[in-house]
This record gives structure tokens, C-alpha cells and sequence, in this order.
């Protein structure tokens, strides 16, 4: 029976769809197992090879936990708004739902194809209105609910809304803006409901306010970060400038501490977590204000240094801060207003990432709190509104950036510790040695002089010690039509409301256009009717949710996806209770981790789970990249003499010389930058290509003069390339873009291509699909061969040259049970020792190898197994069997059709993992290397059981030793039990 993939993939596909195996029921005597992806978007290019490397490992040890005795669930679902849909929508008026559910019919067909164990009935959806009704109400129940300081958690804002009735909010602690003013209960009663809900704004833990975005007047649209290059729109390369915007915020925040002392408790990689902890930034200090002169409002700065407070020259503002129209005074009016405007043209990663220093000098100074001393006020691009206060107290003696300004602007560097040096050179930022030129400070250190600086600060009202977090609240707002729409809408005050909980969901409208509106609003403002949906006098919320709001809590969905009435019932929750393996890729670590960490902390809070971590164990897959290739085209800029003399066919010989692609043979690179290696090359394939026209050059004295030789390399299509060599001429008839080219091959005729390992992206050409793999050599072999590219974690290059050997391997264990004429191998007698001792040999290194996840080193041991049963003259059926329950996880289909020819009526994907018998490990003996005066003469195979003595009369009547030891003295006879025999004779 001849190994055809095809038709055991399509036997085992068959078995398992008609027997529903892989549905998960929420209740099993069994220990549960949750196995879960980081869920796709599903793009219109569909899956390259990369992406199923983290779903075959993930894969594997579901089917393996399977296999131990747990009740597994392993489902799949799809990440499914996102801009590329919204996009193509614009461009076609096609409906992105439309798009989205074809991309998801196609990435459902490619992920079956590849024998995933997913329960299919659990598929989440996160443009689904059923499942992001659920997405709503989470943030319905965010909206209506604060955070209390105090007993760390989440409560409802209608408690604390008691407490304001009652007390006002004086005592409250609560995480909240810090610009929150005090109140009475009789002031709260007092003030206009307008009033009260902008005070309980700054409370909220979904919340709106006044926010900087990236707008882009040509586009007539608000831009992501990622969407602006250069201060320009990545589309059309357009000026972007900041606007003021009311925006939606989700107060992460409040969680920042539980966040970090919940990474503790996490199987997660050091590297993850410590992106995590950079993320949101602890660190400990004080917040200190500085009064304003001429004006009653003050600064307020946090600095994590406060012990340089002695040493404060001046102070920056953000460009964007409230105070700077204020606070400029009419004689630099109009360089900050120019100022301004150059900021808002870049983006924040830009404004930090600047290296040249600039800043403006508005005209205002601060009062220094303890020495009252004046102190000028500047705005500068590298302070961010965003972050902190937006502001700093600047110490150039202490801070290279502050001083680098402090010279620039012939400000002041104060010295502040005697331990500081070379300030004529840069900033010392030491706390050792003693407190200069520092008042009540001097001749402290540094421990002592912080602690008495907050002391004062504190009485005398003029700051506080204060923990902060770098970390910022979510922005929650977009202004596009492909999202979650908000359950909000407003009267004609502007008074906020929420959707009532029973009319969810609210869905996304019929729109005659997907394109931006050209006011700031998302494309759902042009929907009249569905925007005053609860009256002529209310507007709905126009923005809809971001991305990451659906991916924030689908782990949980999973769980229990037919629902109609909550995220997840008590019963299923407490069932599965978070997920014990996730799979994904660690640029998520500060996104879809984080923001899902938060949410599920929020829900625990509510009661709707009972863990506090949604992911207890996380493996981060490394990259699978294409190897790209490339061609290189000649852009010479030629100048030919008496042009009105050439032949008309030549006239245009810019155009015909730029269409020479050159092999990479006649390539060199020098200074990063590609050259030919002979000038003379133009000349010589002018020559060979057109010599009539060469002739006529030179026989009229016209010169080609190459001014300036430009190469350049261009992605090509790695489906024309074979072992780097290019079929142009099939290029040439398929592509238009080549289809003028002159390809300037080597001697053998053959045109070489460039090649380099990068991402495997669409853009770059370089994408391997999954379907022409399995077409080709099945799904089982593409699975193992992902595995045995290297380790999971590694970042990898894709190539197909290693996977024959996968191929192989697979036919070579199918070989196992059957010839080649169909006919069964195996034997029904007992196995052997031999056999036995491979076997089990095989079975301990399997499973302490799936244990530590090292599946590429479960191939090779199963490649190693394979070879040495298939020396042996016969293999049992017993053996066979032990066999194909241990490569069922890595090959399911091959397993599967082989175990039902063993004669099981049941599946394999609910057979028993194998475990090994030690007493098959046990070695009976060990072929002895032996060693005359340190040199290896031969090896012996001797009895473990064997005394020195009896080792030593075997080895010394061995034929081959005799010759070196006959006729010389024996000094010693060292026996190394199980390692090797040392002799030392005399010379």
C-alpha cells in the first residue's frame, strides 16, 4: 500500500468530522485543559507558512494533553474588524463584512487542510453582532464603574455617586485625574447634572475627554500613529497635524500596580514580563508645584528626583499644554505660535526620537518653592503632553538632554553634589557624595535629603511623595466606520446616556460611503436615521471601538459561545477558568496582553470570573521568514552626443538601457551601496546586444558618458525562482512589468538572483503559501517540518531544501507496516529486547522533550527510532502500535488511517499517551572504549554486571590489545564502570 497523503488526509478528515471529535463539553471528570492562539486577522492574502507555525505547536499539545488524559479545549476564532477591510471598502463600496466573511470561509478551508484539533462549534467572530453585543455591555459595566484606591478594585459609580451625596469627595481615594477639584455634599447637590457628569468623568474607568489626535486636512480624516511617517500620511504622504478631539479613554491606570504584581505569578518569559514592567514605568518620587508669576495658577511637575530641585534652571512645558496660550506673553506670541504648529506635525515616537534640540521661550517664569526664586518657562518637543503632568523641572547639571538645552538657550548648570564631574562637558547624574549649592539640603546625601524635600513639600503645601506610572490611560476612539459601535448617545445639552442593556446590541448602519467625512467624525455620522435612533433631539456615539476591544476578552467567549445573555455563565467559567497554554507572538507583549490582563482584572472585580490572570502560561513562537530574492536594474543616466544623429530605433536609449536587469555575478557592494564591478560592462552589452548601433557610435565619434551609475534591487516573486535561478522568460510573459526587460544572464545562460532572509510579507514577494506545500507533500509532512525547523521560539528562515528529508522520514515509517505491493509487515508476536529497548528509549525522550516544548528535537528522535527498528528483521504489532500513539500529535492524519489499519475501531486522537518502563532503560552492558598509555585501540563489549577482574582477563586476552601489551609490564588497570578501560604499560 503505496503512502498517498491525499487520500489518508482525506480518510482522516472524514473519520473526524463524522464523529464530532473535537467538540469539548464543559463538564468531564477529567482535569480540564486550555489550549489556545492568539486569534488571527483574517486578511485577504490568506495564511503564509509562517503564520501556522504557533497553531502546529499549539496543536501538538493539545492532542498530547489529549492523549494524558485531559478534557482539552483548543478553539479558533478570528480578530475580525480592522482597518484592511475598511480600506478595501472605501476603494470598492464593497461592504467589509463582505470581504471579512470571505477572507474567514478561506482561512477556515487552509486551517483544515493542516489537521488542527480545533472544536469548530466554539468559532468566535469579533464583527459578529452576538459577539460584540458582549463587548458593549463590558463596556457599559467599565463606564459605570470607578476605581477605589483603597480596597484595590473596581466599584460601581453609582456607590460612589452615594459617597458624593454624603461627604462629598473629600477622604475618597479613588484613581482619578489629578485636577479634580475638593467638593462638599452640599456643593455636589448644588451643581448642574452637566457638572456632575464632567466630575464623575474623571472617576470613570471608561471615560471621554479632550485629546491630541493625528489629523490630516487633506484626507479629511483622523490618522493612528502607525498611519504617519515623517509628520506626513502614510497614503498619499499628506501634512498631519495635531487636533483637539473628544475621545474615549479606558483608565488602565488604575490597574498599573495589580498589573505589575500580577507578572509574578505568571509562567511567562522574563523577557515579556520585563517588556511589561518597562511598559507601565513605576517608579517613585514626588510631585512639586511651581506657582506661576503674575498668574494664580501654578505648575505642577512629577520628578523622580526631587533631590535635584536645587538645580532647576528653567522649566519645559509640552507644546500642547492648556497653560501655553495663557501664560505667553505678547512679545514671543508669535514664535511659539510657530513653535507650536512645527510640533503638531510629528508624531510623539518622532518628537522623542529628535536628536537636534529646539525649544521657545514663552515669555512666563515660575516661582521655585522653596527659594522663590524666578524661573523661565519654555515649551520643547521632547515634553509630551500625553505624559505625566507634561511637564519637567529642568536639571542640567544632572540630565544630558536638560543640558544640552541649558547650553544651547546660555542657561544656568548649577552644580548640586560635590561627587558631580566634567559638568564643563556633559551632565553627571550621580546621587553619591554630598548636597552644593542646595539650601537646607547641603552636605546630605541622597537618601536624607529626599526624604526631608517631601517632608517640606508636604508641609508646606507645595507637593506631596507620589508613586507614578509611565504607562498612559488606553485611548479607546475611532473614527471609523469597521469597529464595535459605542452604546452612548447624547441629548442636545451634550448630556451623556447609555444604551439600556436589553437593547443590545447596537449595530453598525447601511452607509452610502465608507470615506471619512472630512470633520473628524467616522462615516457612522452619515447615517441620519440611525444616528438620532432614540430621538430627534439625541446623536449617537459616532466613533466605534478600537481593534483591541474584542481581542480583550475573547479567551473567555470560547467558553461558552452560544450565550445569548452573558460573556460567559458562572458554571462554564469555573469549569475552564483562564487559559493554561497560550500561543502567540511577543509583539503583542504591551498590547493585546496588557489591555487583555486589565479587562480580565476588571471582570474579576465585577464577578462575572474568578481568576485574576487571563493567561497562566505563554510561549512566544519566533518568526518563520522568507528568504527573498531579488533582480537588479541599471539606472545610468547617459548623455550621447548629436542625439538628432542616432538611428530613429535608438533615439530613446535611456529607455532601452533601463531595461537591463543585471545577475547578481556582475554585482558588488561597497559602502552599502550596490555597484557594477566594471565600468565597461555598459559598453561590452551594447556590444553583444546591439552591435550595428555600437558601430555607429563609434564610426561618428558619439561618447557615452555615464555620469552617475545607479543600481538598484527589486523584490521578484519567489514563485519564478528555483535554487536562485530566475525564469524569465516566463517573468517576461506573466508580469507587464517586465515585459520590455532585457535580462543579462551569466556564462551558463542562466539568470541568478540576489537573495535575503527578512519577514515573509506580501509586499516583500516572498510568501510561502501553506496549500502548494501540503499540494505537494502532504499535511503531515508541512506540520513535522515546521517543527523541525528549530525551536519555538527561534526567528527562522523558511526553506524548502530539508523538506524531502521530512518526506522521507514520513514514507519510511509508513514502509514500517506496509511494502510496496500493499502487503502488512508487521508480526503478531511478542517484541523483542531489542525492540523493546528502542521503543521505550524513544518514549522517555518524546515525552521529556514535548514537557520542556523542544518538538523539533521529537522529529529527530522519532527520525533516529524509525532507523534503528528498521534494521531489525521483524517489528511487532505492539511495538507498531506504542509507535503510532507517539508521532499522532506531530503526523495526525498518518496515525490516524494507520491505527485504523492495526484494526482499532475507535480513534487515536483518544488513545493513551505512551510512558516508558524503566526496566527496558536498564543496560545490561557497555562497549568499553579501550585506552593503552591515552590512546583509543579498540572497543569491547562487556558485562555491566562484570567484577575488575573478570574485566581485566577479558580485555588483557583480547587479539587486538595483546599487540600492545605482550612482552610489556601492566602498571595499571583503571575501570571506569559504564565508560571506559584505561591501561598503562611500560614503554
Amino acid at each position: 500500500m503505496e503512502y498517498n497523503f491525499s487520500e489518508i488526509e482525506k480518510i482522516a478528515r472524514e473519520k473526524w468530522e463524522s464523529s464530532n471529535i473535537y467538540k469539548v463539553e464543559n463538564n468531564s471528570t477529567k482535569p480540564k485543559y486550555y489550549v489556545l492562539d492568539m486569534f488571527p486577522y483574517p486578511s485577504g492574502a490568506g495564511l503564509h507558512v509562517g503564520h501556522p507555525l504557533g497553531y502546529i505547536f499549539s496543536d501538538i499539545y493539545a492532542r498530547y494533553k489529549r492523549m494524558k488524559g485531559f478534557n482539552v479545549l483548543h478553539p479558533m476564532g478570528f480578530d475580525a474588524f480592522g482597518l484592511p477591510a475598511e480600506q478595501y471598502a472605501i476603494q470598492t463600496g464593497q461592504h467589509p463584512e463582505i470581504t471579512t466573511k470571505k477572507n474567514i470561509e478561506t482561512y477556515i478551508q487552509q486551517l483544515k487542510k493542516i489537521g488542527f484539533s480545533y472544536d469548530w462549534s466554539r468559532q468566535v467572530t469579533t464583527c459578529e453582532p452576538s459577539y460584540y453585543k458582549h463587548t458593549q455591555w463590558i463596556f457599559l459595566q467599565l463606564f459605570n464603574a470607578w476605581y477605589n484606591t483603597k480596597k484595590e478594585q473596581a466599584q460601581p459609580i453609582a456607590d460612589l455617586i452615594s459617597v458624593f451625596e454624603t461627604q462629598g469627595n473629600k477622604g475618597v481615594s479613588a484613581a482619578c485625574d489629578d485636577t479634580v477639584l475638593k467638593f462638599s455634599a452640599e456643593e455636589w447637590k448644588s451643581f448642574p447634572p452637566k457638572q456632575q457628569q464632567a466630575i464623575l468623568m474623571n472617576y470613570r474607568l471608561a471615560f471621554q475627554k479632550e485629546s491630541f489626535v493625528n489629523w490630516c486636512p487633506a484626507l479629511g480624516t483622523v490618522l493612528a500613529n502607525d498611519e504617519v511617517i515623517n509628520g506626513v500620511s502614510e497614503r498619499g504622504g499628506h501634512p498631519v497635524e495635531k487636533k483637539k478631539m473628544a475621545q474615549w479613554f479606558l483608565r488602565i491606570t488604575a490597574y498599573a500596580e495589580r498589573l505589575l504584581k500580577g507578572l509574578e505569578s505568571l509562567d511567562w518569559t522574563e523577557s515579556i514580563k520585563d517588556m511589561q514592567r518597562n511598559w507601565i514605568g513605576k517608579s517613585i518620587g514626588a510631585m512639586v508645584s511651581f506657582p506661576l508669576k503674575n498668574h494664580q495658577e501654578k505648575i505642577d511637575v512629577f520628578t523622580t528626583r526631587v533631590d535635584t530641585i536645587f538645580g532647576v534652571s528653567f522649566l519645559v512645558i509640552a507644546p500642547e499644554h492648556d497653560l501655553v496660550q495663557q501664560i505667553t506673553t505678547p512679545e514671543f506670541k508669535e514664535q511659539v505660535e510657530a513653535y507650536v504648529k512645527m510640533c503638531a506635525s510629528k508624531s510623539d515616537i518622532e518628537r522623542q526620537a529628535e536628536k537636534v534640540v529646539s525649544g521657545q521661550f514663552t515669555g512666563a517664569y515660575v516661582l521655585h518653592p522653596f527659594t522663590q526664586t524666578e524661573v523661565p518657562v519654555f515649551i520643547a518637543d521632547y515634553v509630551l503632553a500625553g505624559y505625566g503632568t507634561g511637564a519637567v523641572m529642568a536639571v542640567p547639571s544632572g540630565d544630558q538632554r536638560d543640558y544640552l538645552f541649558a547650553k544651547k538657550f546660555d542657561l544656568p548648570i548649577i552644580p548640586i553634589l560635590d561627587a558631580q564631574q566634567n559638568l564643563e562637558q556633559e551632565a553627571d547624574a550621580t546621587k553619591e557624595g554630598k548636597y552644593i549649592n542646595s539650601d537646607f539640603i547641603n552636605g546630605l546625601n541622597y537618601a536624607d535629603a529626599t526624604a526631608l524635600l517631601i517632608q517640606k513639600l508636604e508641609e508646606q503645601n507645595k507637593g506631596y511623595g507620589k508613586i507614578n506610572y509611565k504607562m498612559r490611560d488606553a485611548g479607546f476612539s475611532r473614527q471609523r466606520y469597521w469597529g464595535e459601535p459605542f452604546p452612548i448617545y447624547y441629548d442636545k445639552d451634550d448630556i451623556i446616556y447609555t444604551v439600556d442593556e436589553e437593547k443590545l446590541p447596537i449595530t453598525l448602519p447601511k452607509v452610502e460611503s465608507y470615506k471619512p467625512t472630512g470633520t473628524g467624525e467616522s462615516p457612522l455620522a452619515t447615517a441620519t436615521d440611525w444616528v438620532t435612533q432614540f430621538g430627534k433631539d439625541t446623536r449617537m456615539e459616532t466613533d466605534t471601538m478600537p481593534g483591541y476591544a474584542g481581542s480583550s476578552w475573547y479567551f473567555l467567549r470560547y467558553m461558552d459561545p452560544e450565550n445569548e445573555h452573558e460573556i460567559v455563565s458562572n458554571e462554564a467559567q469555573a469549569y475552564w477558568q483562564n487559559v493554561d497554554f497560550y500561543v502567540g507572538g511577543s509583539e503583542h507583549a504591551v498590547g493585546h496582553l496588557l489591555y487583555s490582563r486589565f479587562w480580565h482584572k476588571f471582570l474579576k472585580d465585577i464577578g462575572k470570573v474568578n481568576t485574576e490572570e487571563p493567561f497562566q502560561r505563554m510561549v512566544n513562537q519566533g518568526m518563520i521568514q522568507g528568504v527573498s530574492k531579488f533582480v537588479y536594474k541599471y539606472f545610468p543616466d547617459i548623455k550621447i552626443s548629436n542625439q538628432t544623429d542616432v538611428f530613429e530605433e535608438f533615439s530613446n536609449l535611456n529607455k532601452l538601457v533601463n531595461n537591463l536587469i543585471i545577475s547578481r555575478e556582475f554585482i558588488v557592494i561597497e559602502n552599502e551601496k550596490l555597484l557594477l564591478k566594471d565600468l565597461s560592462y555598459f559598453e561590452r552589452v551594447l556590444t553583444d546586444k546591439y552591435p550595428g548601433f555600437v558601430n555607429y557610435l563609434n564610426l561618428n565619434n558619439h561618447k557615452i558618458n555615464i555620469d552617475d551609475i545607479k543600481i538598484r534591487k527589486f523584490h521578484v516573486d519567489i514563485n519564478y525562482v528555483k535554487n536562485d535561478i530566475l525564469d524569465f522568460e516566463r517573468l517576461k510573459a506573466e508580469d507587464i512589468n517586465y515585459k520590455d526587460a532585457i535580462f543579462i544572464t551569466e556564462e551558463d545562460g542562466n539568470y541568478y538572483c540576489g537573495s535575503e532572509v527578512e519577514k515573509m510579507s506580501k509586499s516583500k514577494w516572498n510568501v510561502v503559501n501553506p496549500d502548494q506545500i501540503i499540494e505537494q507533500y502532504g499535511a503531515d509532512v508541512f506540520r513535522m517540518y515546521e517543527m523541525f525547523l528549530g525551536p519555538i521560539d527561534t526567528a527562522k528562515p523558511w526553506d524548502t531544501n530539508g523538506i524531502s528529508g521530512v518526506s522521507n522520514f514520513i514514507r519510511k515509517f509508513w514502509r514500517m507496516f506496509f511494502d510496496d505491493f500493499g502487503k502488512q509487515r508487521w508480526i503478531e508476536n511478542q517484541a523483542s529486547q531489542d525492540e523493546l529497548k528502542i521503543l521505550h528509549k524513544t518514549i522517555k525522550k518524546i515525552n521529556e522533550d514535548i514537557e520542556r516544548l523542544a518538538f523539533n528535537t521529537c522529529v529527530s528522535t522519532m527520525m533516529i527510532a524509525v532507523n534503528e527498528l528498521s534494521k531489525l528483521k521483524t517489528v511487532s504489532v505492539a511495538t507498531l502500535s506504542t509507535l503510532t500513539k507517539l508521532i499522532a500529535p506531530f503526523a495526525p492524519h498518518t496515525a490516524e488511517v494507520l491505527w485504523l489499519k492495526l484494526g482499532n475501531s475507535t480513534s487515536i486522537v483518544d488513545a493513551d499517551f505512551p510512558t516508558h518502563d524503566e526496566q527496558y532503560l536498564v543496560e545490561s552492558s557497555f562497549n568499553y572504549p579501550i585506552q593503552i598509555n591515552g590512546k583509543h585501540r579498540n572497543n569491547i563489549e562487556l558485562s555491566l554486571e562484570a567484577t575488575n577482574e573478570e574485566i581485566q582477563t577479558i580485555v588483557l586476552a583480547d587479539e587486538k590489545i595483546k599487540k600492545f601489551t605482550d612482552g610489556k609490564e601492566l602498571k595499571k588497570f583503571i575501570v571506569v564502570k559504564g565508560r571506559i578501560i584505561n591501561l598503562v604499560v611500560s614503554e
